[in-house]
């Protein structure tokens, strides 16, 4: 089960915190943090169609992906750009979302990729400092 946030945000080094979004809307949400633990995968650039089957409703979201479990039962997509084991804090209401504060518990990534972006409705990349003119 899983779901593509709306919003992603680094929020503290000490303790370590993250943020997600959520709307109201979802039927997904309440069953995934149930438990309140979960894995979040960063995806890499290139996996825009990924992301689009996971935000896709009324289909196997999951249908021809791979992913690993954590010792936490955390679940996190293989081929990520970061994989974070987090523990929910706590949820705010605001507006037609929930701001939803994680512990991040341990982390990992892949640094030989760049984090798949999305701002302004499309999906963008990232350019290396030398990249840059």
């Amino acid at each position: 089960m899983g779901i593509v946030a709306t919003s992603f945000t680094p929020v503290s080094m000490e303790p370590a915190l993250v943020s997600i979004c959520v709307q109201h809307i979802s039927t997904t949400w309440p069953q995934l943090s149930r438990d309140g633990h979960l894995g979040v995968s960063v995806l890499a650039e290139g996996h825009a169609d990924m992301s689009r089957q996971l935000a896709a409703k009324n289909v196997d979201r999951f249908a021809g992906l791979t992913w690993f479990g954590s010792d936490s039962s955390a679940l996190f997509l293989a081929d990520a750009a970061a994989w974070l084991d987090c523990k929910i804090v706590s949820s705010i209401t605001a507006g037609d979302h929930n701001v939803v504060l994680m512990e991040v518990k341990s982390a990992a990534c892949d640094e030989t990729v760049s984090p798949l972006i999305f701002h302004d409705s499309r999906f963008r990349s990232m350019l290396a400092d030398d990249d840059r003119t």
